[in-house]
């Protein structure tokens, strides 16, 4: 289903491109820092606007992505979330920043963020204290698996995965005069992962699910570097590792010690030698151990 986004934003043409020689997309990647935990948010410019895919964790980096759109001279179209965490949407109120700009996302990814949010700002909120947004928006524009959003020219089809890295995961491929797969957190490149949703296995089929839509075209992933397809295939290698060691460490129970977590990130971290979200693999391990019993 294609749906032309004739009147879902302010103040900017959405269809049809500029006059005169074609205009490719541009992609423009916020990389937070370890106070945003190393989260993507990419902005892609077309001839007239600004289409934002995912919108970081923190009220510093929202700002700051908002900045980079403003710089670009151009209206913010529409913002596309792949997935309910909140950092791919706590930053949406600081970037939307007006009336009539649509955030769209899946049912299943309105849904979680819905249910979640509460919960989610009483754990996180006293690490993050005043870096976490006081207010969150929530999907205003809701699509449905093979949906087709088309702005100036641009197509973004979405792809609703289901339970994954999150208990809805969604990917984005753009299409037209430019082609790029917004895959959210079914990748983290190179980045330990989150698995404490305990979606490990339906994770596992998501990754082949995606793998086919994504041959030969650059993927951006929710953190870590951009790249190619083959980095899907390093992630599948981590959560098989991930999933061996816990089944090692918990013998089957449902929880491992905290010598046995302390353990399982040390065997994590000769597979990948990284800080970066190190604390991950712990909090994640008596989800895995559940699922795996």
């Amino acid at each position: 289903m294609k749906l032309i986004l004739s009147s879902l934003a302010t103040g900017a043409a959405l269809v049809g491109a500029a006059a005169g020689q074609p205009f490719s997309p541009k992609i423009h990647r916020h990389a937070s820092g370890a106070p945003g935990i190393f989260a993507n948010a990419y902005l892609v410019e077309t001839a007239h606007g600004v289409v934002a895919v995912d919108a970081t964790l923190t009220d510093t980096d929202s700002r700051a992505l908002r900045a980079m759109q403003a710089a670009l001279g151009k209206p913010l179209l529409a913002v596309l979330l792949t997935h309910g965490h909140p950092d791919h949407y706590n930053g949406a109120t600081n970037l939307l920043a007006a009336d009539g700009v649509p955030l769209v996302a899946t049912a299943g990814v309105d849904h979680t963020i819905r249910t979640d949010d509460a919960a989610k700002e009483r754990q996180w909120k006293p690490t993050f204290g005043p870096e976490w947004p006081a207010q969150r928006t929530f999907p205003t524009r809701i699509v449905h698996d093979l949906e087709a959003l088309t702005l100036e020219g641009v197509t973004f089809t979405v792809h609703d995965l289901g339970p994954g890295e999150s208990h809805s995961d969604s990917v984005w491929i753009m299409s037209g005069s430019g082609r790029a797969a917004f895959v959210g957190d079914v990748v983290l490149n190179r980045v330990h992962a989150y698995v404490s949703d305990g979606h490990s296995t339906a994770w596992l089929r998501n990754l082949d699910r995606v793998q086919a839509l994504v041959k030969d075209m650059p993927v951006y992933p929710g953190h870590g570097e951009p790249g190619a397809a083959e980095m899907l295939a390093w992630q599948r290698e981590y959560l098989l590792r991930y999933r061996k060691e816990v089944g090692s460490l918990a013998q089957g129970r449902t929880s491992l010690t905290d010598a046995q977590k302390a353990a399982l990130t040390a065997r994590m971290k000769e597979m990948l030698p990284t800080d970066r979200l190190e604390f991950l693999i712990g909090l994640g391990a008596d989800a895995v151990a559940l699922e795996l019993h």
